[in-house]
């Protein structure tokens, strides 16, 4: 029996999330970096921050505990909240998350914008007791927040992510229920 035949889309996505995956750690770095700088933008930090503090939730969109699925809705919410920044910084690493998130949108079609209204909403959610307002409004509970990121980071483990359609099938219908309407 022959694997059945994928659309372009469904090869680029099983090409891009596994990648996405493997650089979570280091876009988690990345972004604290940008948390931490007193150059970063204001709203770039605040969009920074809140996609971080995701990252420290206990209940995500899609747990961490699934099979190929578990991080990647992590690596959506980082490519998402870097979308609407990257005019405002010269970073490259958030220049490529944006970028990334046209991916994204052409994989949810409708739900994408459910999701970007759910990243935009989560600078108000807190996560282990921090809210972004917490977070960038005092310096010792930034250090905190970037070091909790830092070790996150280095004990991150990169998942796999198979290269089958079933996949972007389970995580569509994760994210199309979950997503607040």
């Amino acid at each position: 029996m022959t694997a059945p035949t994928l659309t372009e889309l469904e090869s680029r996505c099983l090409e891009a999330f596994p990648t996405w995956l493997r650089t979570l750690g280091d876009d988690a770095r990345a972004l604290a970096a940008l948390v931490e700088s007193g150059d970063t933008a204001a709203p770039v930090r605040r969009k920074a921050a809140a996609a971080l503090n995701y990252l420290l939730r206990s209940l995500d969109l899609i747990p961490d505990g699934i099979e190929d699925l578990g991080f990647i809705d992590d690596a959506f919410v980082f490519r998402v909240a870097a979308a609407g920044q990257a005019a405002d910084a010269a970073d490259p690493v958030l220049a490529r998350l944006a970028g990334e998130a046209g991916l994204i949108r052409e994989l949810l079609e409708d739900d994408y914008a459910r999701l970007e209204t759910y990243v935009a909403g989560l600078g108000s959610a807190p996560s282990r007791g921090r809210t972004v307002d917490d977070i960038l409004g005092d310096a010792a509970v930034t250090a905190e927040f970037v070091r909790d990121i830092r070790g996150w980071a280095d004990a991150y483990s990169s998942p796999t992510f198979q290269r089958d359609a079933k996949n972007l099938v389970k995580l569509k219908s994760f994210l199309s229920a979950k997503l607040p309407k």
